[in-house]
């Protein structure tokens, strides 16, 4: 990488895009550098996080109902047509294809609503982890951002940030709860990873 340019990222969401927006807004606020928001991917052809793009002009694709062998070249594809160096997952229900996690290991970030290595795993999504948190009677909660590799949740650990659970929380409570330490902590993590990149001057980081 040329450590004159900002690192490219693309974005994969499959619901709101409430973190998709998050991150546009710290870029175009001038709060998280060394980065520009590059393309938005989504398998939900009807996704919030289409519209934030459409509405901010950032280029986007609708990639779904393909054979897995379709679904990565595709994927692969755009990633090369806009120049992706690293791909940030916020709300992306669907497992990557192993050629894009290999193609790009080291340059997949993940968000996860709770402290890895607990409260992870392919069963562990939306509510049920914060249902899992109260239910395991934990009195501090938070989210992490990690490294994707092949298996769910048990990437390197790039950034952890904490809140605590009230002894009157619900698991939607919970949530809302740890979904603005997301906002907080998510434009940190890449901020930390980017200029792991630029300085390294290449397209890996390391931790």
């Amino acid at each position: 990488m040329n450590p004159n340019t900002p690192v490219r990222l693309a974005v994969f969401a499959s619901g709101e895009g409430s973190n998709l927006r998050n991150i546009y807004q710290r870029i175009h606020d001038g709060e998280l550098k060394n980065v520009e928001l590059a393309l938005v991917v989504s398998n939900n052809s009807r996704s919030g996080a289409l519209e934030v793009a459409r509405a901010a002009d950032i280029p986007s694709r609708h990639l779904s109902t393909r054979t897995h062998v379709d679904l990565a070249k595709a994927m692969l594809d755009v990633l090369a047509e806009f120049r992706v160096n690293l791909i940030v997952l916020a709300g992306y229900m669907k497992l990557l294809p192993n050629e894009v996690v290999e193609a790009y290991a080291g340059r997949i970030l993940n968000i996860h609503p709770a402290l890895l290595p607990e409260f992870g795993g392919a069963e562990m999504y939306g509510l049920r982890v914060h249902e899992a948190v109260l239910a395991a009677h934990r009195k501090v909660s938070g989210a992490t951002v990690h490294l994707v590799t092949s298996n769910f949740d048990e990437g390197p650990i790039v950034m952890q940030q904490t809140c605590e659970v009230r002894d009157d929380d619900t698991a939607q409570s919970l949530q809302d709860r740890v979904q603005k330490v997301e906002y907080d902590l998510y434009p940190k993590a890449i901020a930390k990873v980017a200029v792991n990149m630029i300085e390294r001057g290449s397209g890996t980081t390391t931790l």
